[in-house]
């Protein structure tokens, strides 16, 4: 893929029920569903109103303790060396660099307090879109990219000795710390924050909506939960976290339509 290295390149929600997710985030965000053509493979492609794919739709492995989740990729020119690199950064292999014909090389990684990730590198040559910033971003693709983390000041060490982030401002949450505003390049593409109450550490991501309160509405109906907000952020737009009948938790970013 021509993403830089270290930018957010697909996200993936692992489920024990893919039918009922697949009807949960269409009526929610409006997805479109459609497999994808790996052989002897349940894996959905998920695409936004703009037929963009944004994300990828599986069924937990059989034995897993853990609740359904979101996990993100991130783009790397080498994916051998780039595990070799969170390995020695503290981080651990999950699931080692495995190749697959027409999608490119991937491994699963975890930080060193246990956050999940993947990284990748595509054989495609074209972009992916599947993250957008915001002031370009559009109904249907993730937004933003937040990790919630114990130790704050050492996921800041590790990702910008395995990726080359850095920290660009931040907003202060009284007794939470600041809110980090992440960037990889020129891309600012997330935040990293300390632990907050309610909250889960790792990673979370948040997709667009046209309209906060609909969508709102919508996840209500669809037996989903709202963990918190909508809230204003700044720009004028409203963000809230939620939660699918499984337990994965993700947000949503969108206007008010009044």
């Amino acid at each position: 893929m021509a993403n830089a290295a270290g930018t957010p390149i697909w996200y993936e929600l692992l489920t024990p029920d893919p039918d009922a997710a697949q009807e949960f985030y269409a009526e929610v965000i409006g997805w479109s569903f459609a497999p994808s053509g790996h052989p002897g493979m349940d894996y959905r492609i998920i695409s936004a109103p703009d037929g963009m794919p944004v994300a990828g739709l599986m069924k937990q492995q059989d034995g897993m303790e853990t609740d359904a989740a979101w996990v993100g990729y991130l783009a790397v020119a080498d994916v051998d060396a780039a595990v070799d690199t969170v390995e020695k950064a503290g981080g651990a292999t999950h699931m080692p660099a495995t190749a697959i014909d027409g999608v490119g090389r991937m491994a699963m990684l975890a930080d060193p307090h246990g956050a999940i990730f993947y990284v990748m590198r595509g054989e495609s040559s074209e972009e992916s879109h599947a993250f957008q910033q915001a002031d370009e971003a559009m109904p249907g693709h993730a937004v933003w990219n937040e990790l919630s983390a114990k130790d704050p000041e050492a996921a800041l060490a590790f990702y910008s000795t395995v990726f080359g982030w850095h920290q660009e401002g931040a907003m202060p949450m009284g007794e939470l710390g600041d809110y980090r505003f992440l960037t990889c390049g020129t891309v600012r593409f997330g935040a990293l924050m300390g632990e907050a109450p309610g909250g889960r550490l790792g990673w979370q991501y948040y997709f667009m909506v046209p309209d906060i309160d609909a969508a709102h509405r919508r996840l209500s109906s669809a037996r989903g939960k709202a963990i918190h907000g909508p809230d204003e952020i700044p720009g004028g737009a409203f963000s809230m976290v939620c939660e699918d009948p499984h337990g994965a938790r993700f947000g949503m970013v969108g206007p008010r339509m009044g």
